[in-house]
This record gives structure tokens, C-alpha cells and sequence, in this order.
């Protein structure tokens, strides 16, 4: 199946023919939130597209620059959709600079083994706050003090 090859299109349509996003609905919402730029301006999703544009694109807090080659408002295989643009070498480092970062640090949420404690560990957690070691420690109203 090929593609068809168009002068101009949406940059909604665009994006999604390109496979950047699953559905053209998530790419306006992108558009809309300002996280795609045509040629260094922040655009609406009507925007048309041409070839020789360049398109900034930020996912994942990495900003993605292409160069559109060809414009579709088909959505076709994957390897079709890959050359209706190229990435800038700038930007792919820049992506490979992000990658290692992120695996250099880890989100420290990923650190804690278990969720919230249980009422058992909690109590165990209170007493040791307040230098209690268990249940002969505690006040009662017993008459043997």
C-alpha cells in the first residue's frame, strides 16, 4: 500500500500520518497544550504543513526537531510514515543526551520496595518514634504501678 503524496495538509493529520501520535485527536490535544512549533512558532492544529518545514516537537519534556520531506494525509506501514521526514542530528543527540540521563537517574519513587505500611508496621514505626519496645511499656489503668 502506498501512500499518497500531497502538497499540503493539517499538521494534525500530519503527525498522525506520520506516526507520532495513535490518533489525530491526541495530536490536537499536543498542539493545543503548544507542544509543536512549525519553523520556531507556535501553531493551531488547522495549520497547514509543507515539505522543507521544520517541526519541533516535545515529548517527554525532550524537544524532537524534523525536517518534513514529504506531506501524506494517509496513514500508512511504518516504514512509509519514516520517510515523510528526518530527524536533525542536533536532536537526535539531544534525545541520546536525555536517554543516558534517565538511566543514569532514576525516578526515586522506583527506589521504595513496598507501598504503605501495614497497621502492624505502622504501630512498630510510632513505637520506635517514641522509644515504646511493646505492649509493657504502654499506660494502663492497672493498680500495680
Amino acid at each position: 500500500m502506498d501512500i499518497k503524496i500531497v502538497a499540503s495538509t493539517r499538521i494534525d493529520k500530519f503527525l498522525w500520518a506520520a506516526r507520532f501520535y495513535k490518533t489525530r485527536s491526541l495530536a490536537s490535544e499536543d498542539i493545543g497544550k503548544g507542544r509543536i512549533k512549525i519553523n520556531g512558532q507556535v501553531v493551531k492544529a488547522a495549520r497547514e504543513v509543507r515539505a522543507g518545514d521544520s517541526v519541533q516537537l516535545q515529548r517527554e519534556g525532550v524537544v524532537c526537531t524534523i525536517d518534513v520531506l514529504q506531506v501524506s494525509e494517509q496513514r500508512g506501514p511504518a516504514p512509509q510514515a519514516q520517510s515523510l521526514y528526518q530527524e536533525t542530528p542536533q536532536s537526535i543527540a539531544q534525545r541520546e543526551a536525555a536517554k543516558q540521563e534517565r538511566q543514569l537517574h532514576r525516578e526515586p519513587a522506583l527506589t521504595i520496595v513496598q507501598g504503605r505500611p501495614t497497621k502492624r508496621q505502622r504501630r512498630e514505626l510510632d513505637g520506635a518514634k517514641q522509644g515504646n519496645t511493646g505492649w509493657g511499656d504502654r499506660w494502663s489503668a492497672s493498680v500495680d504501678d
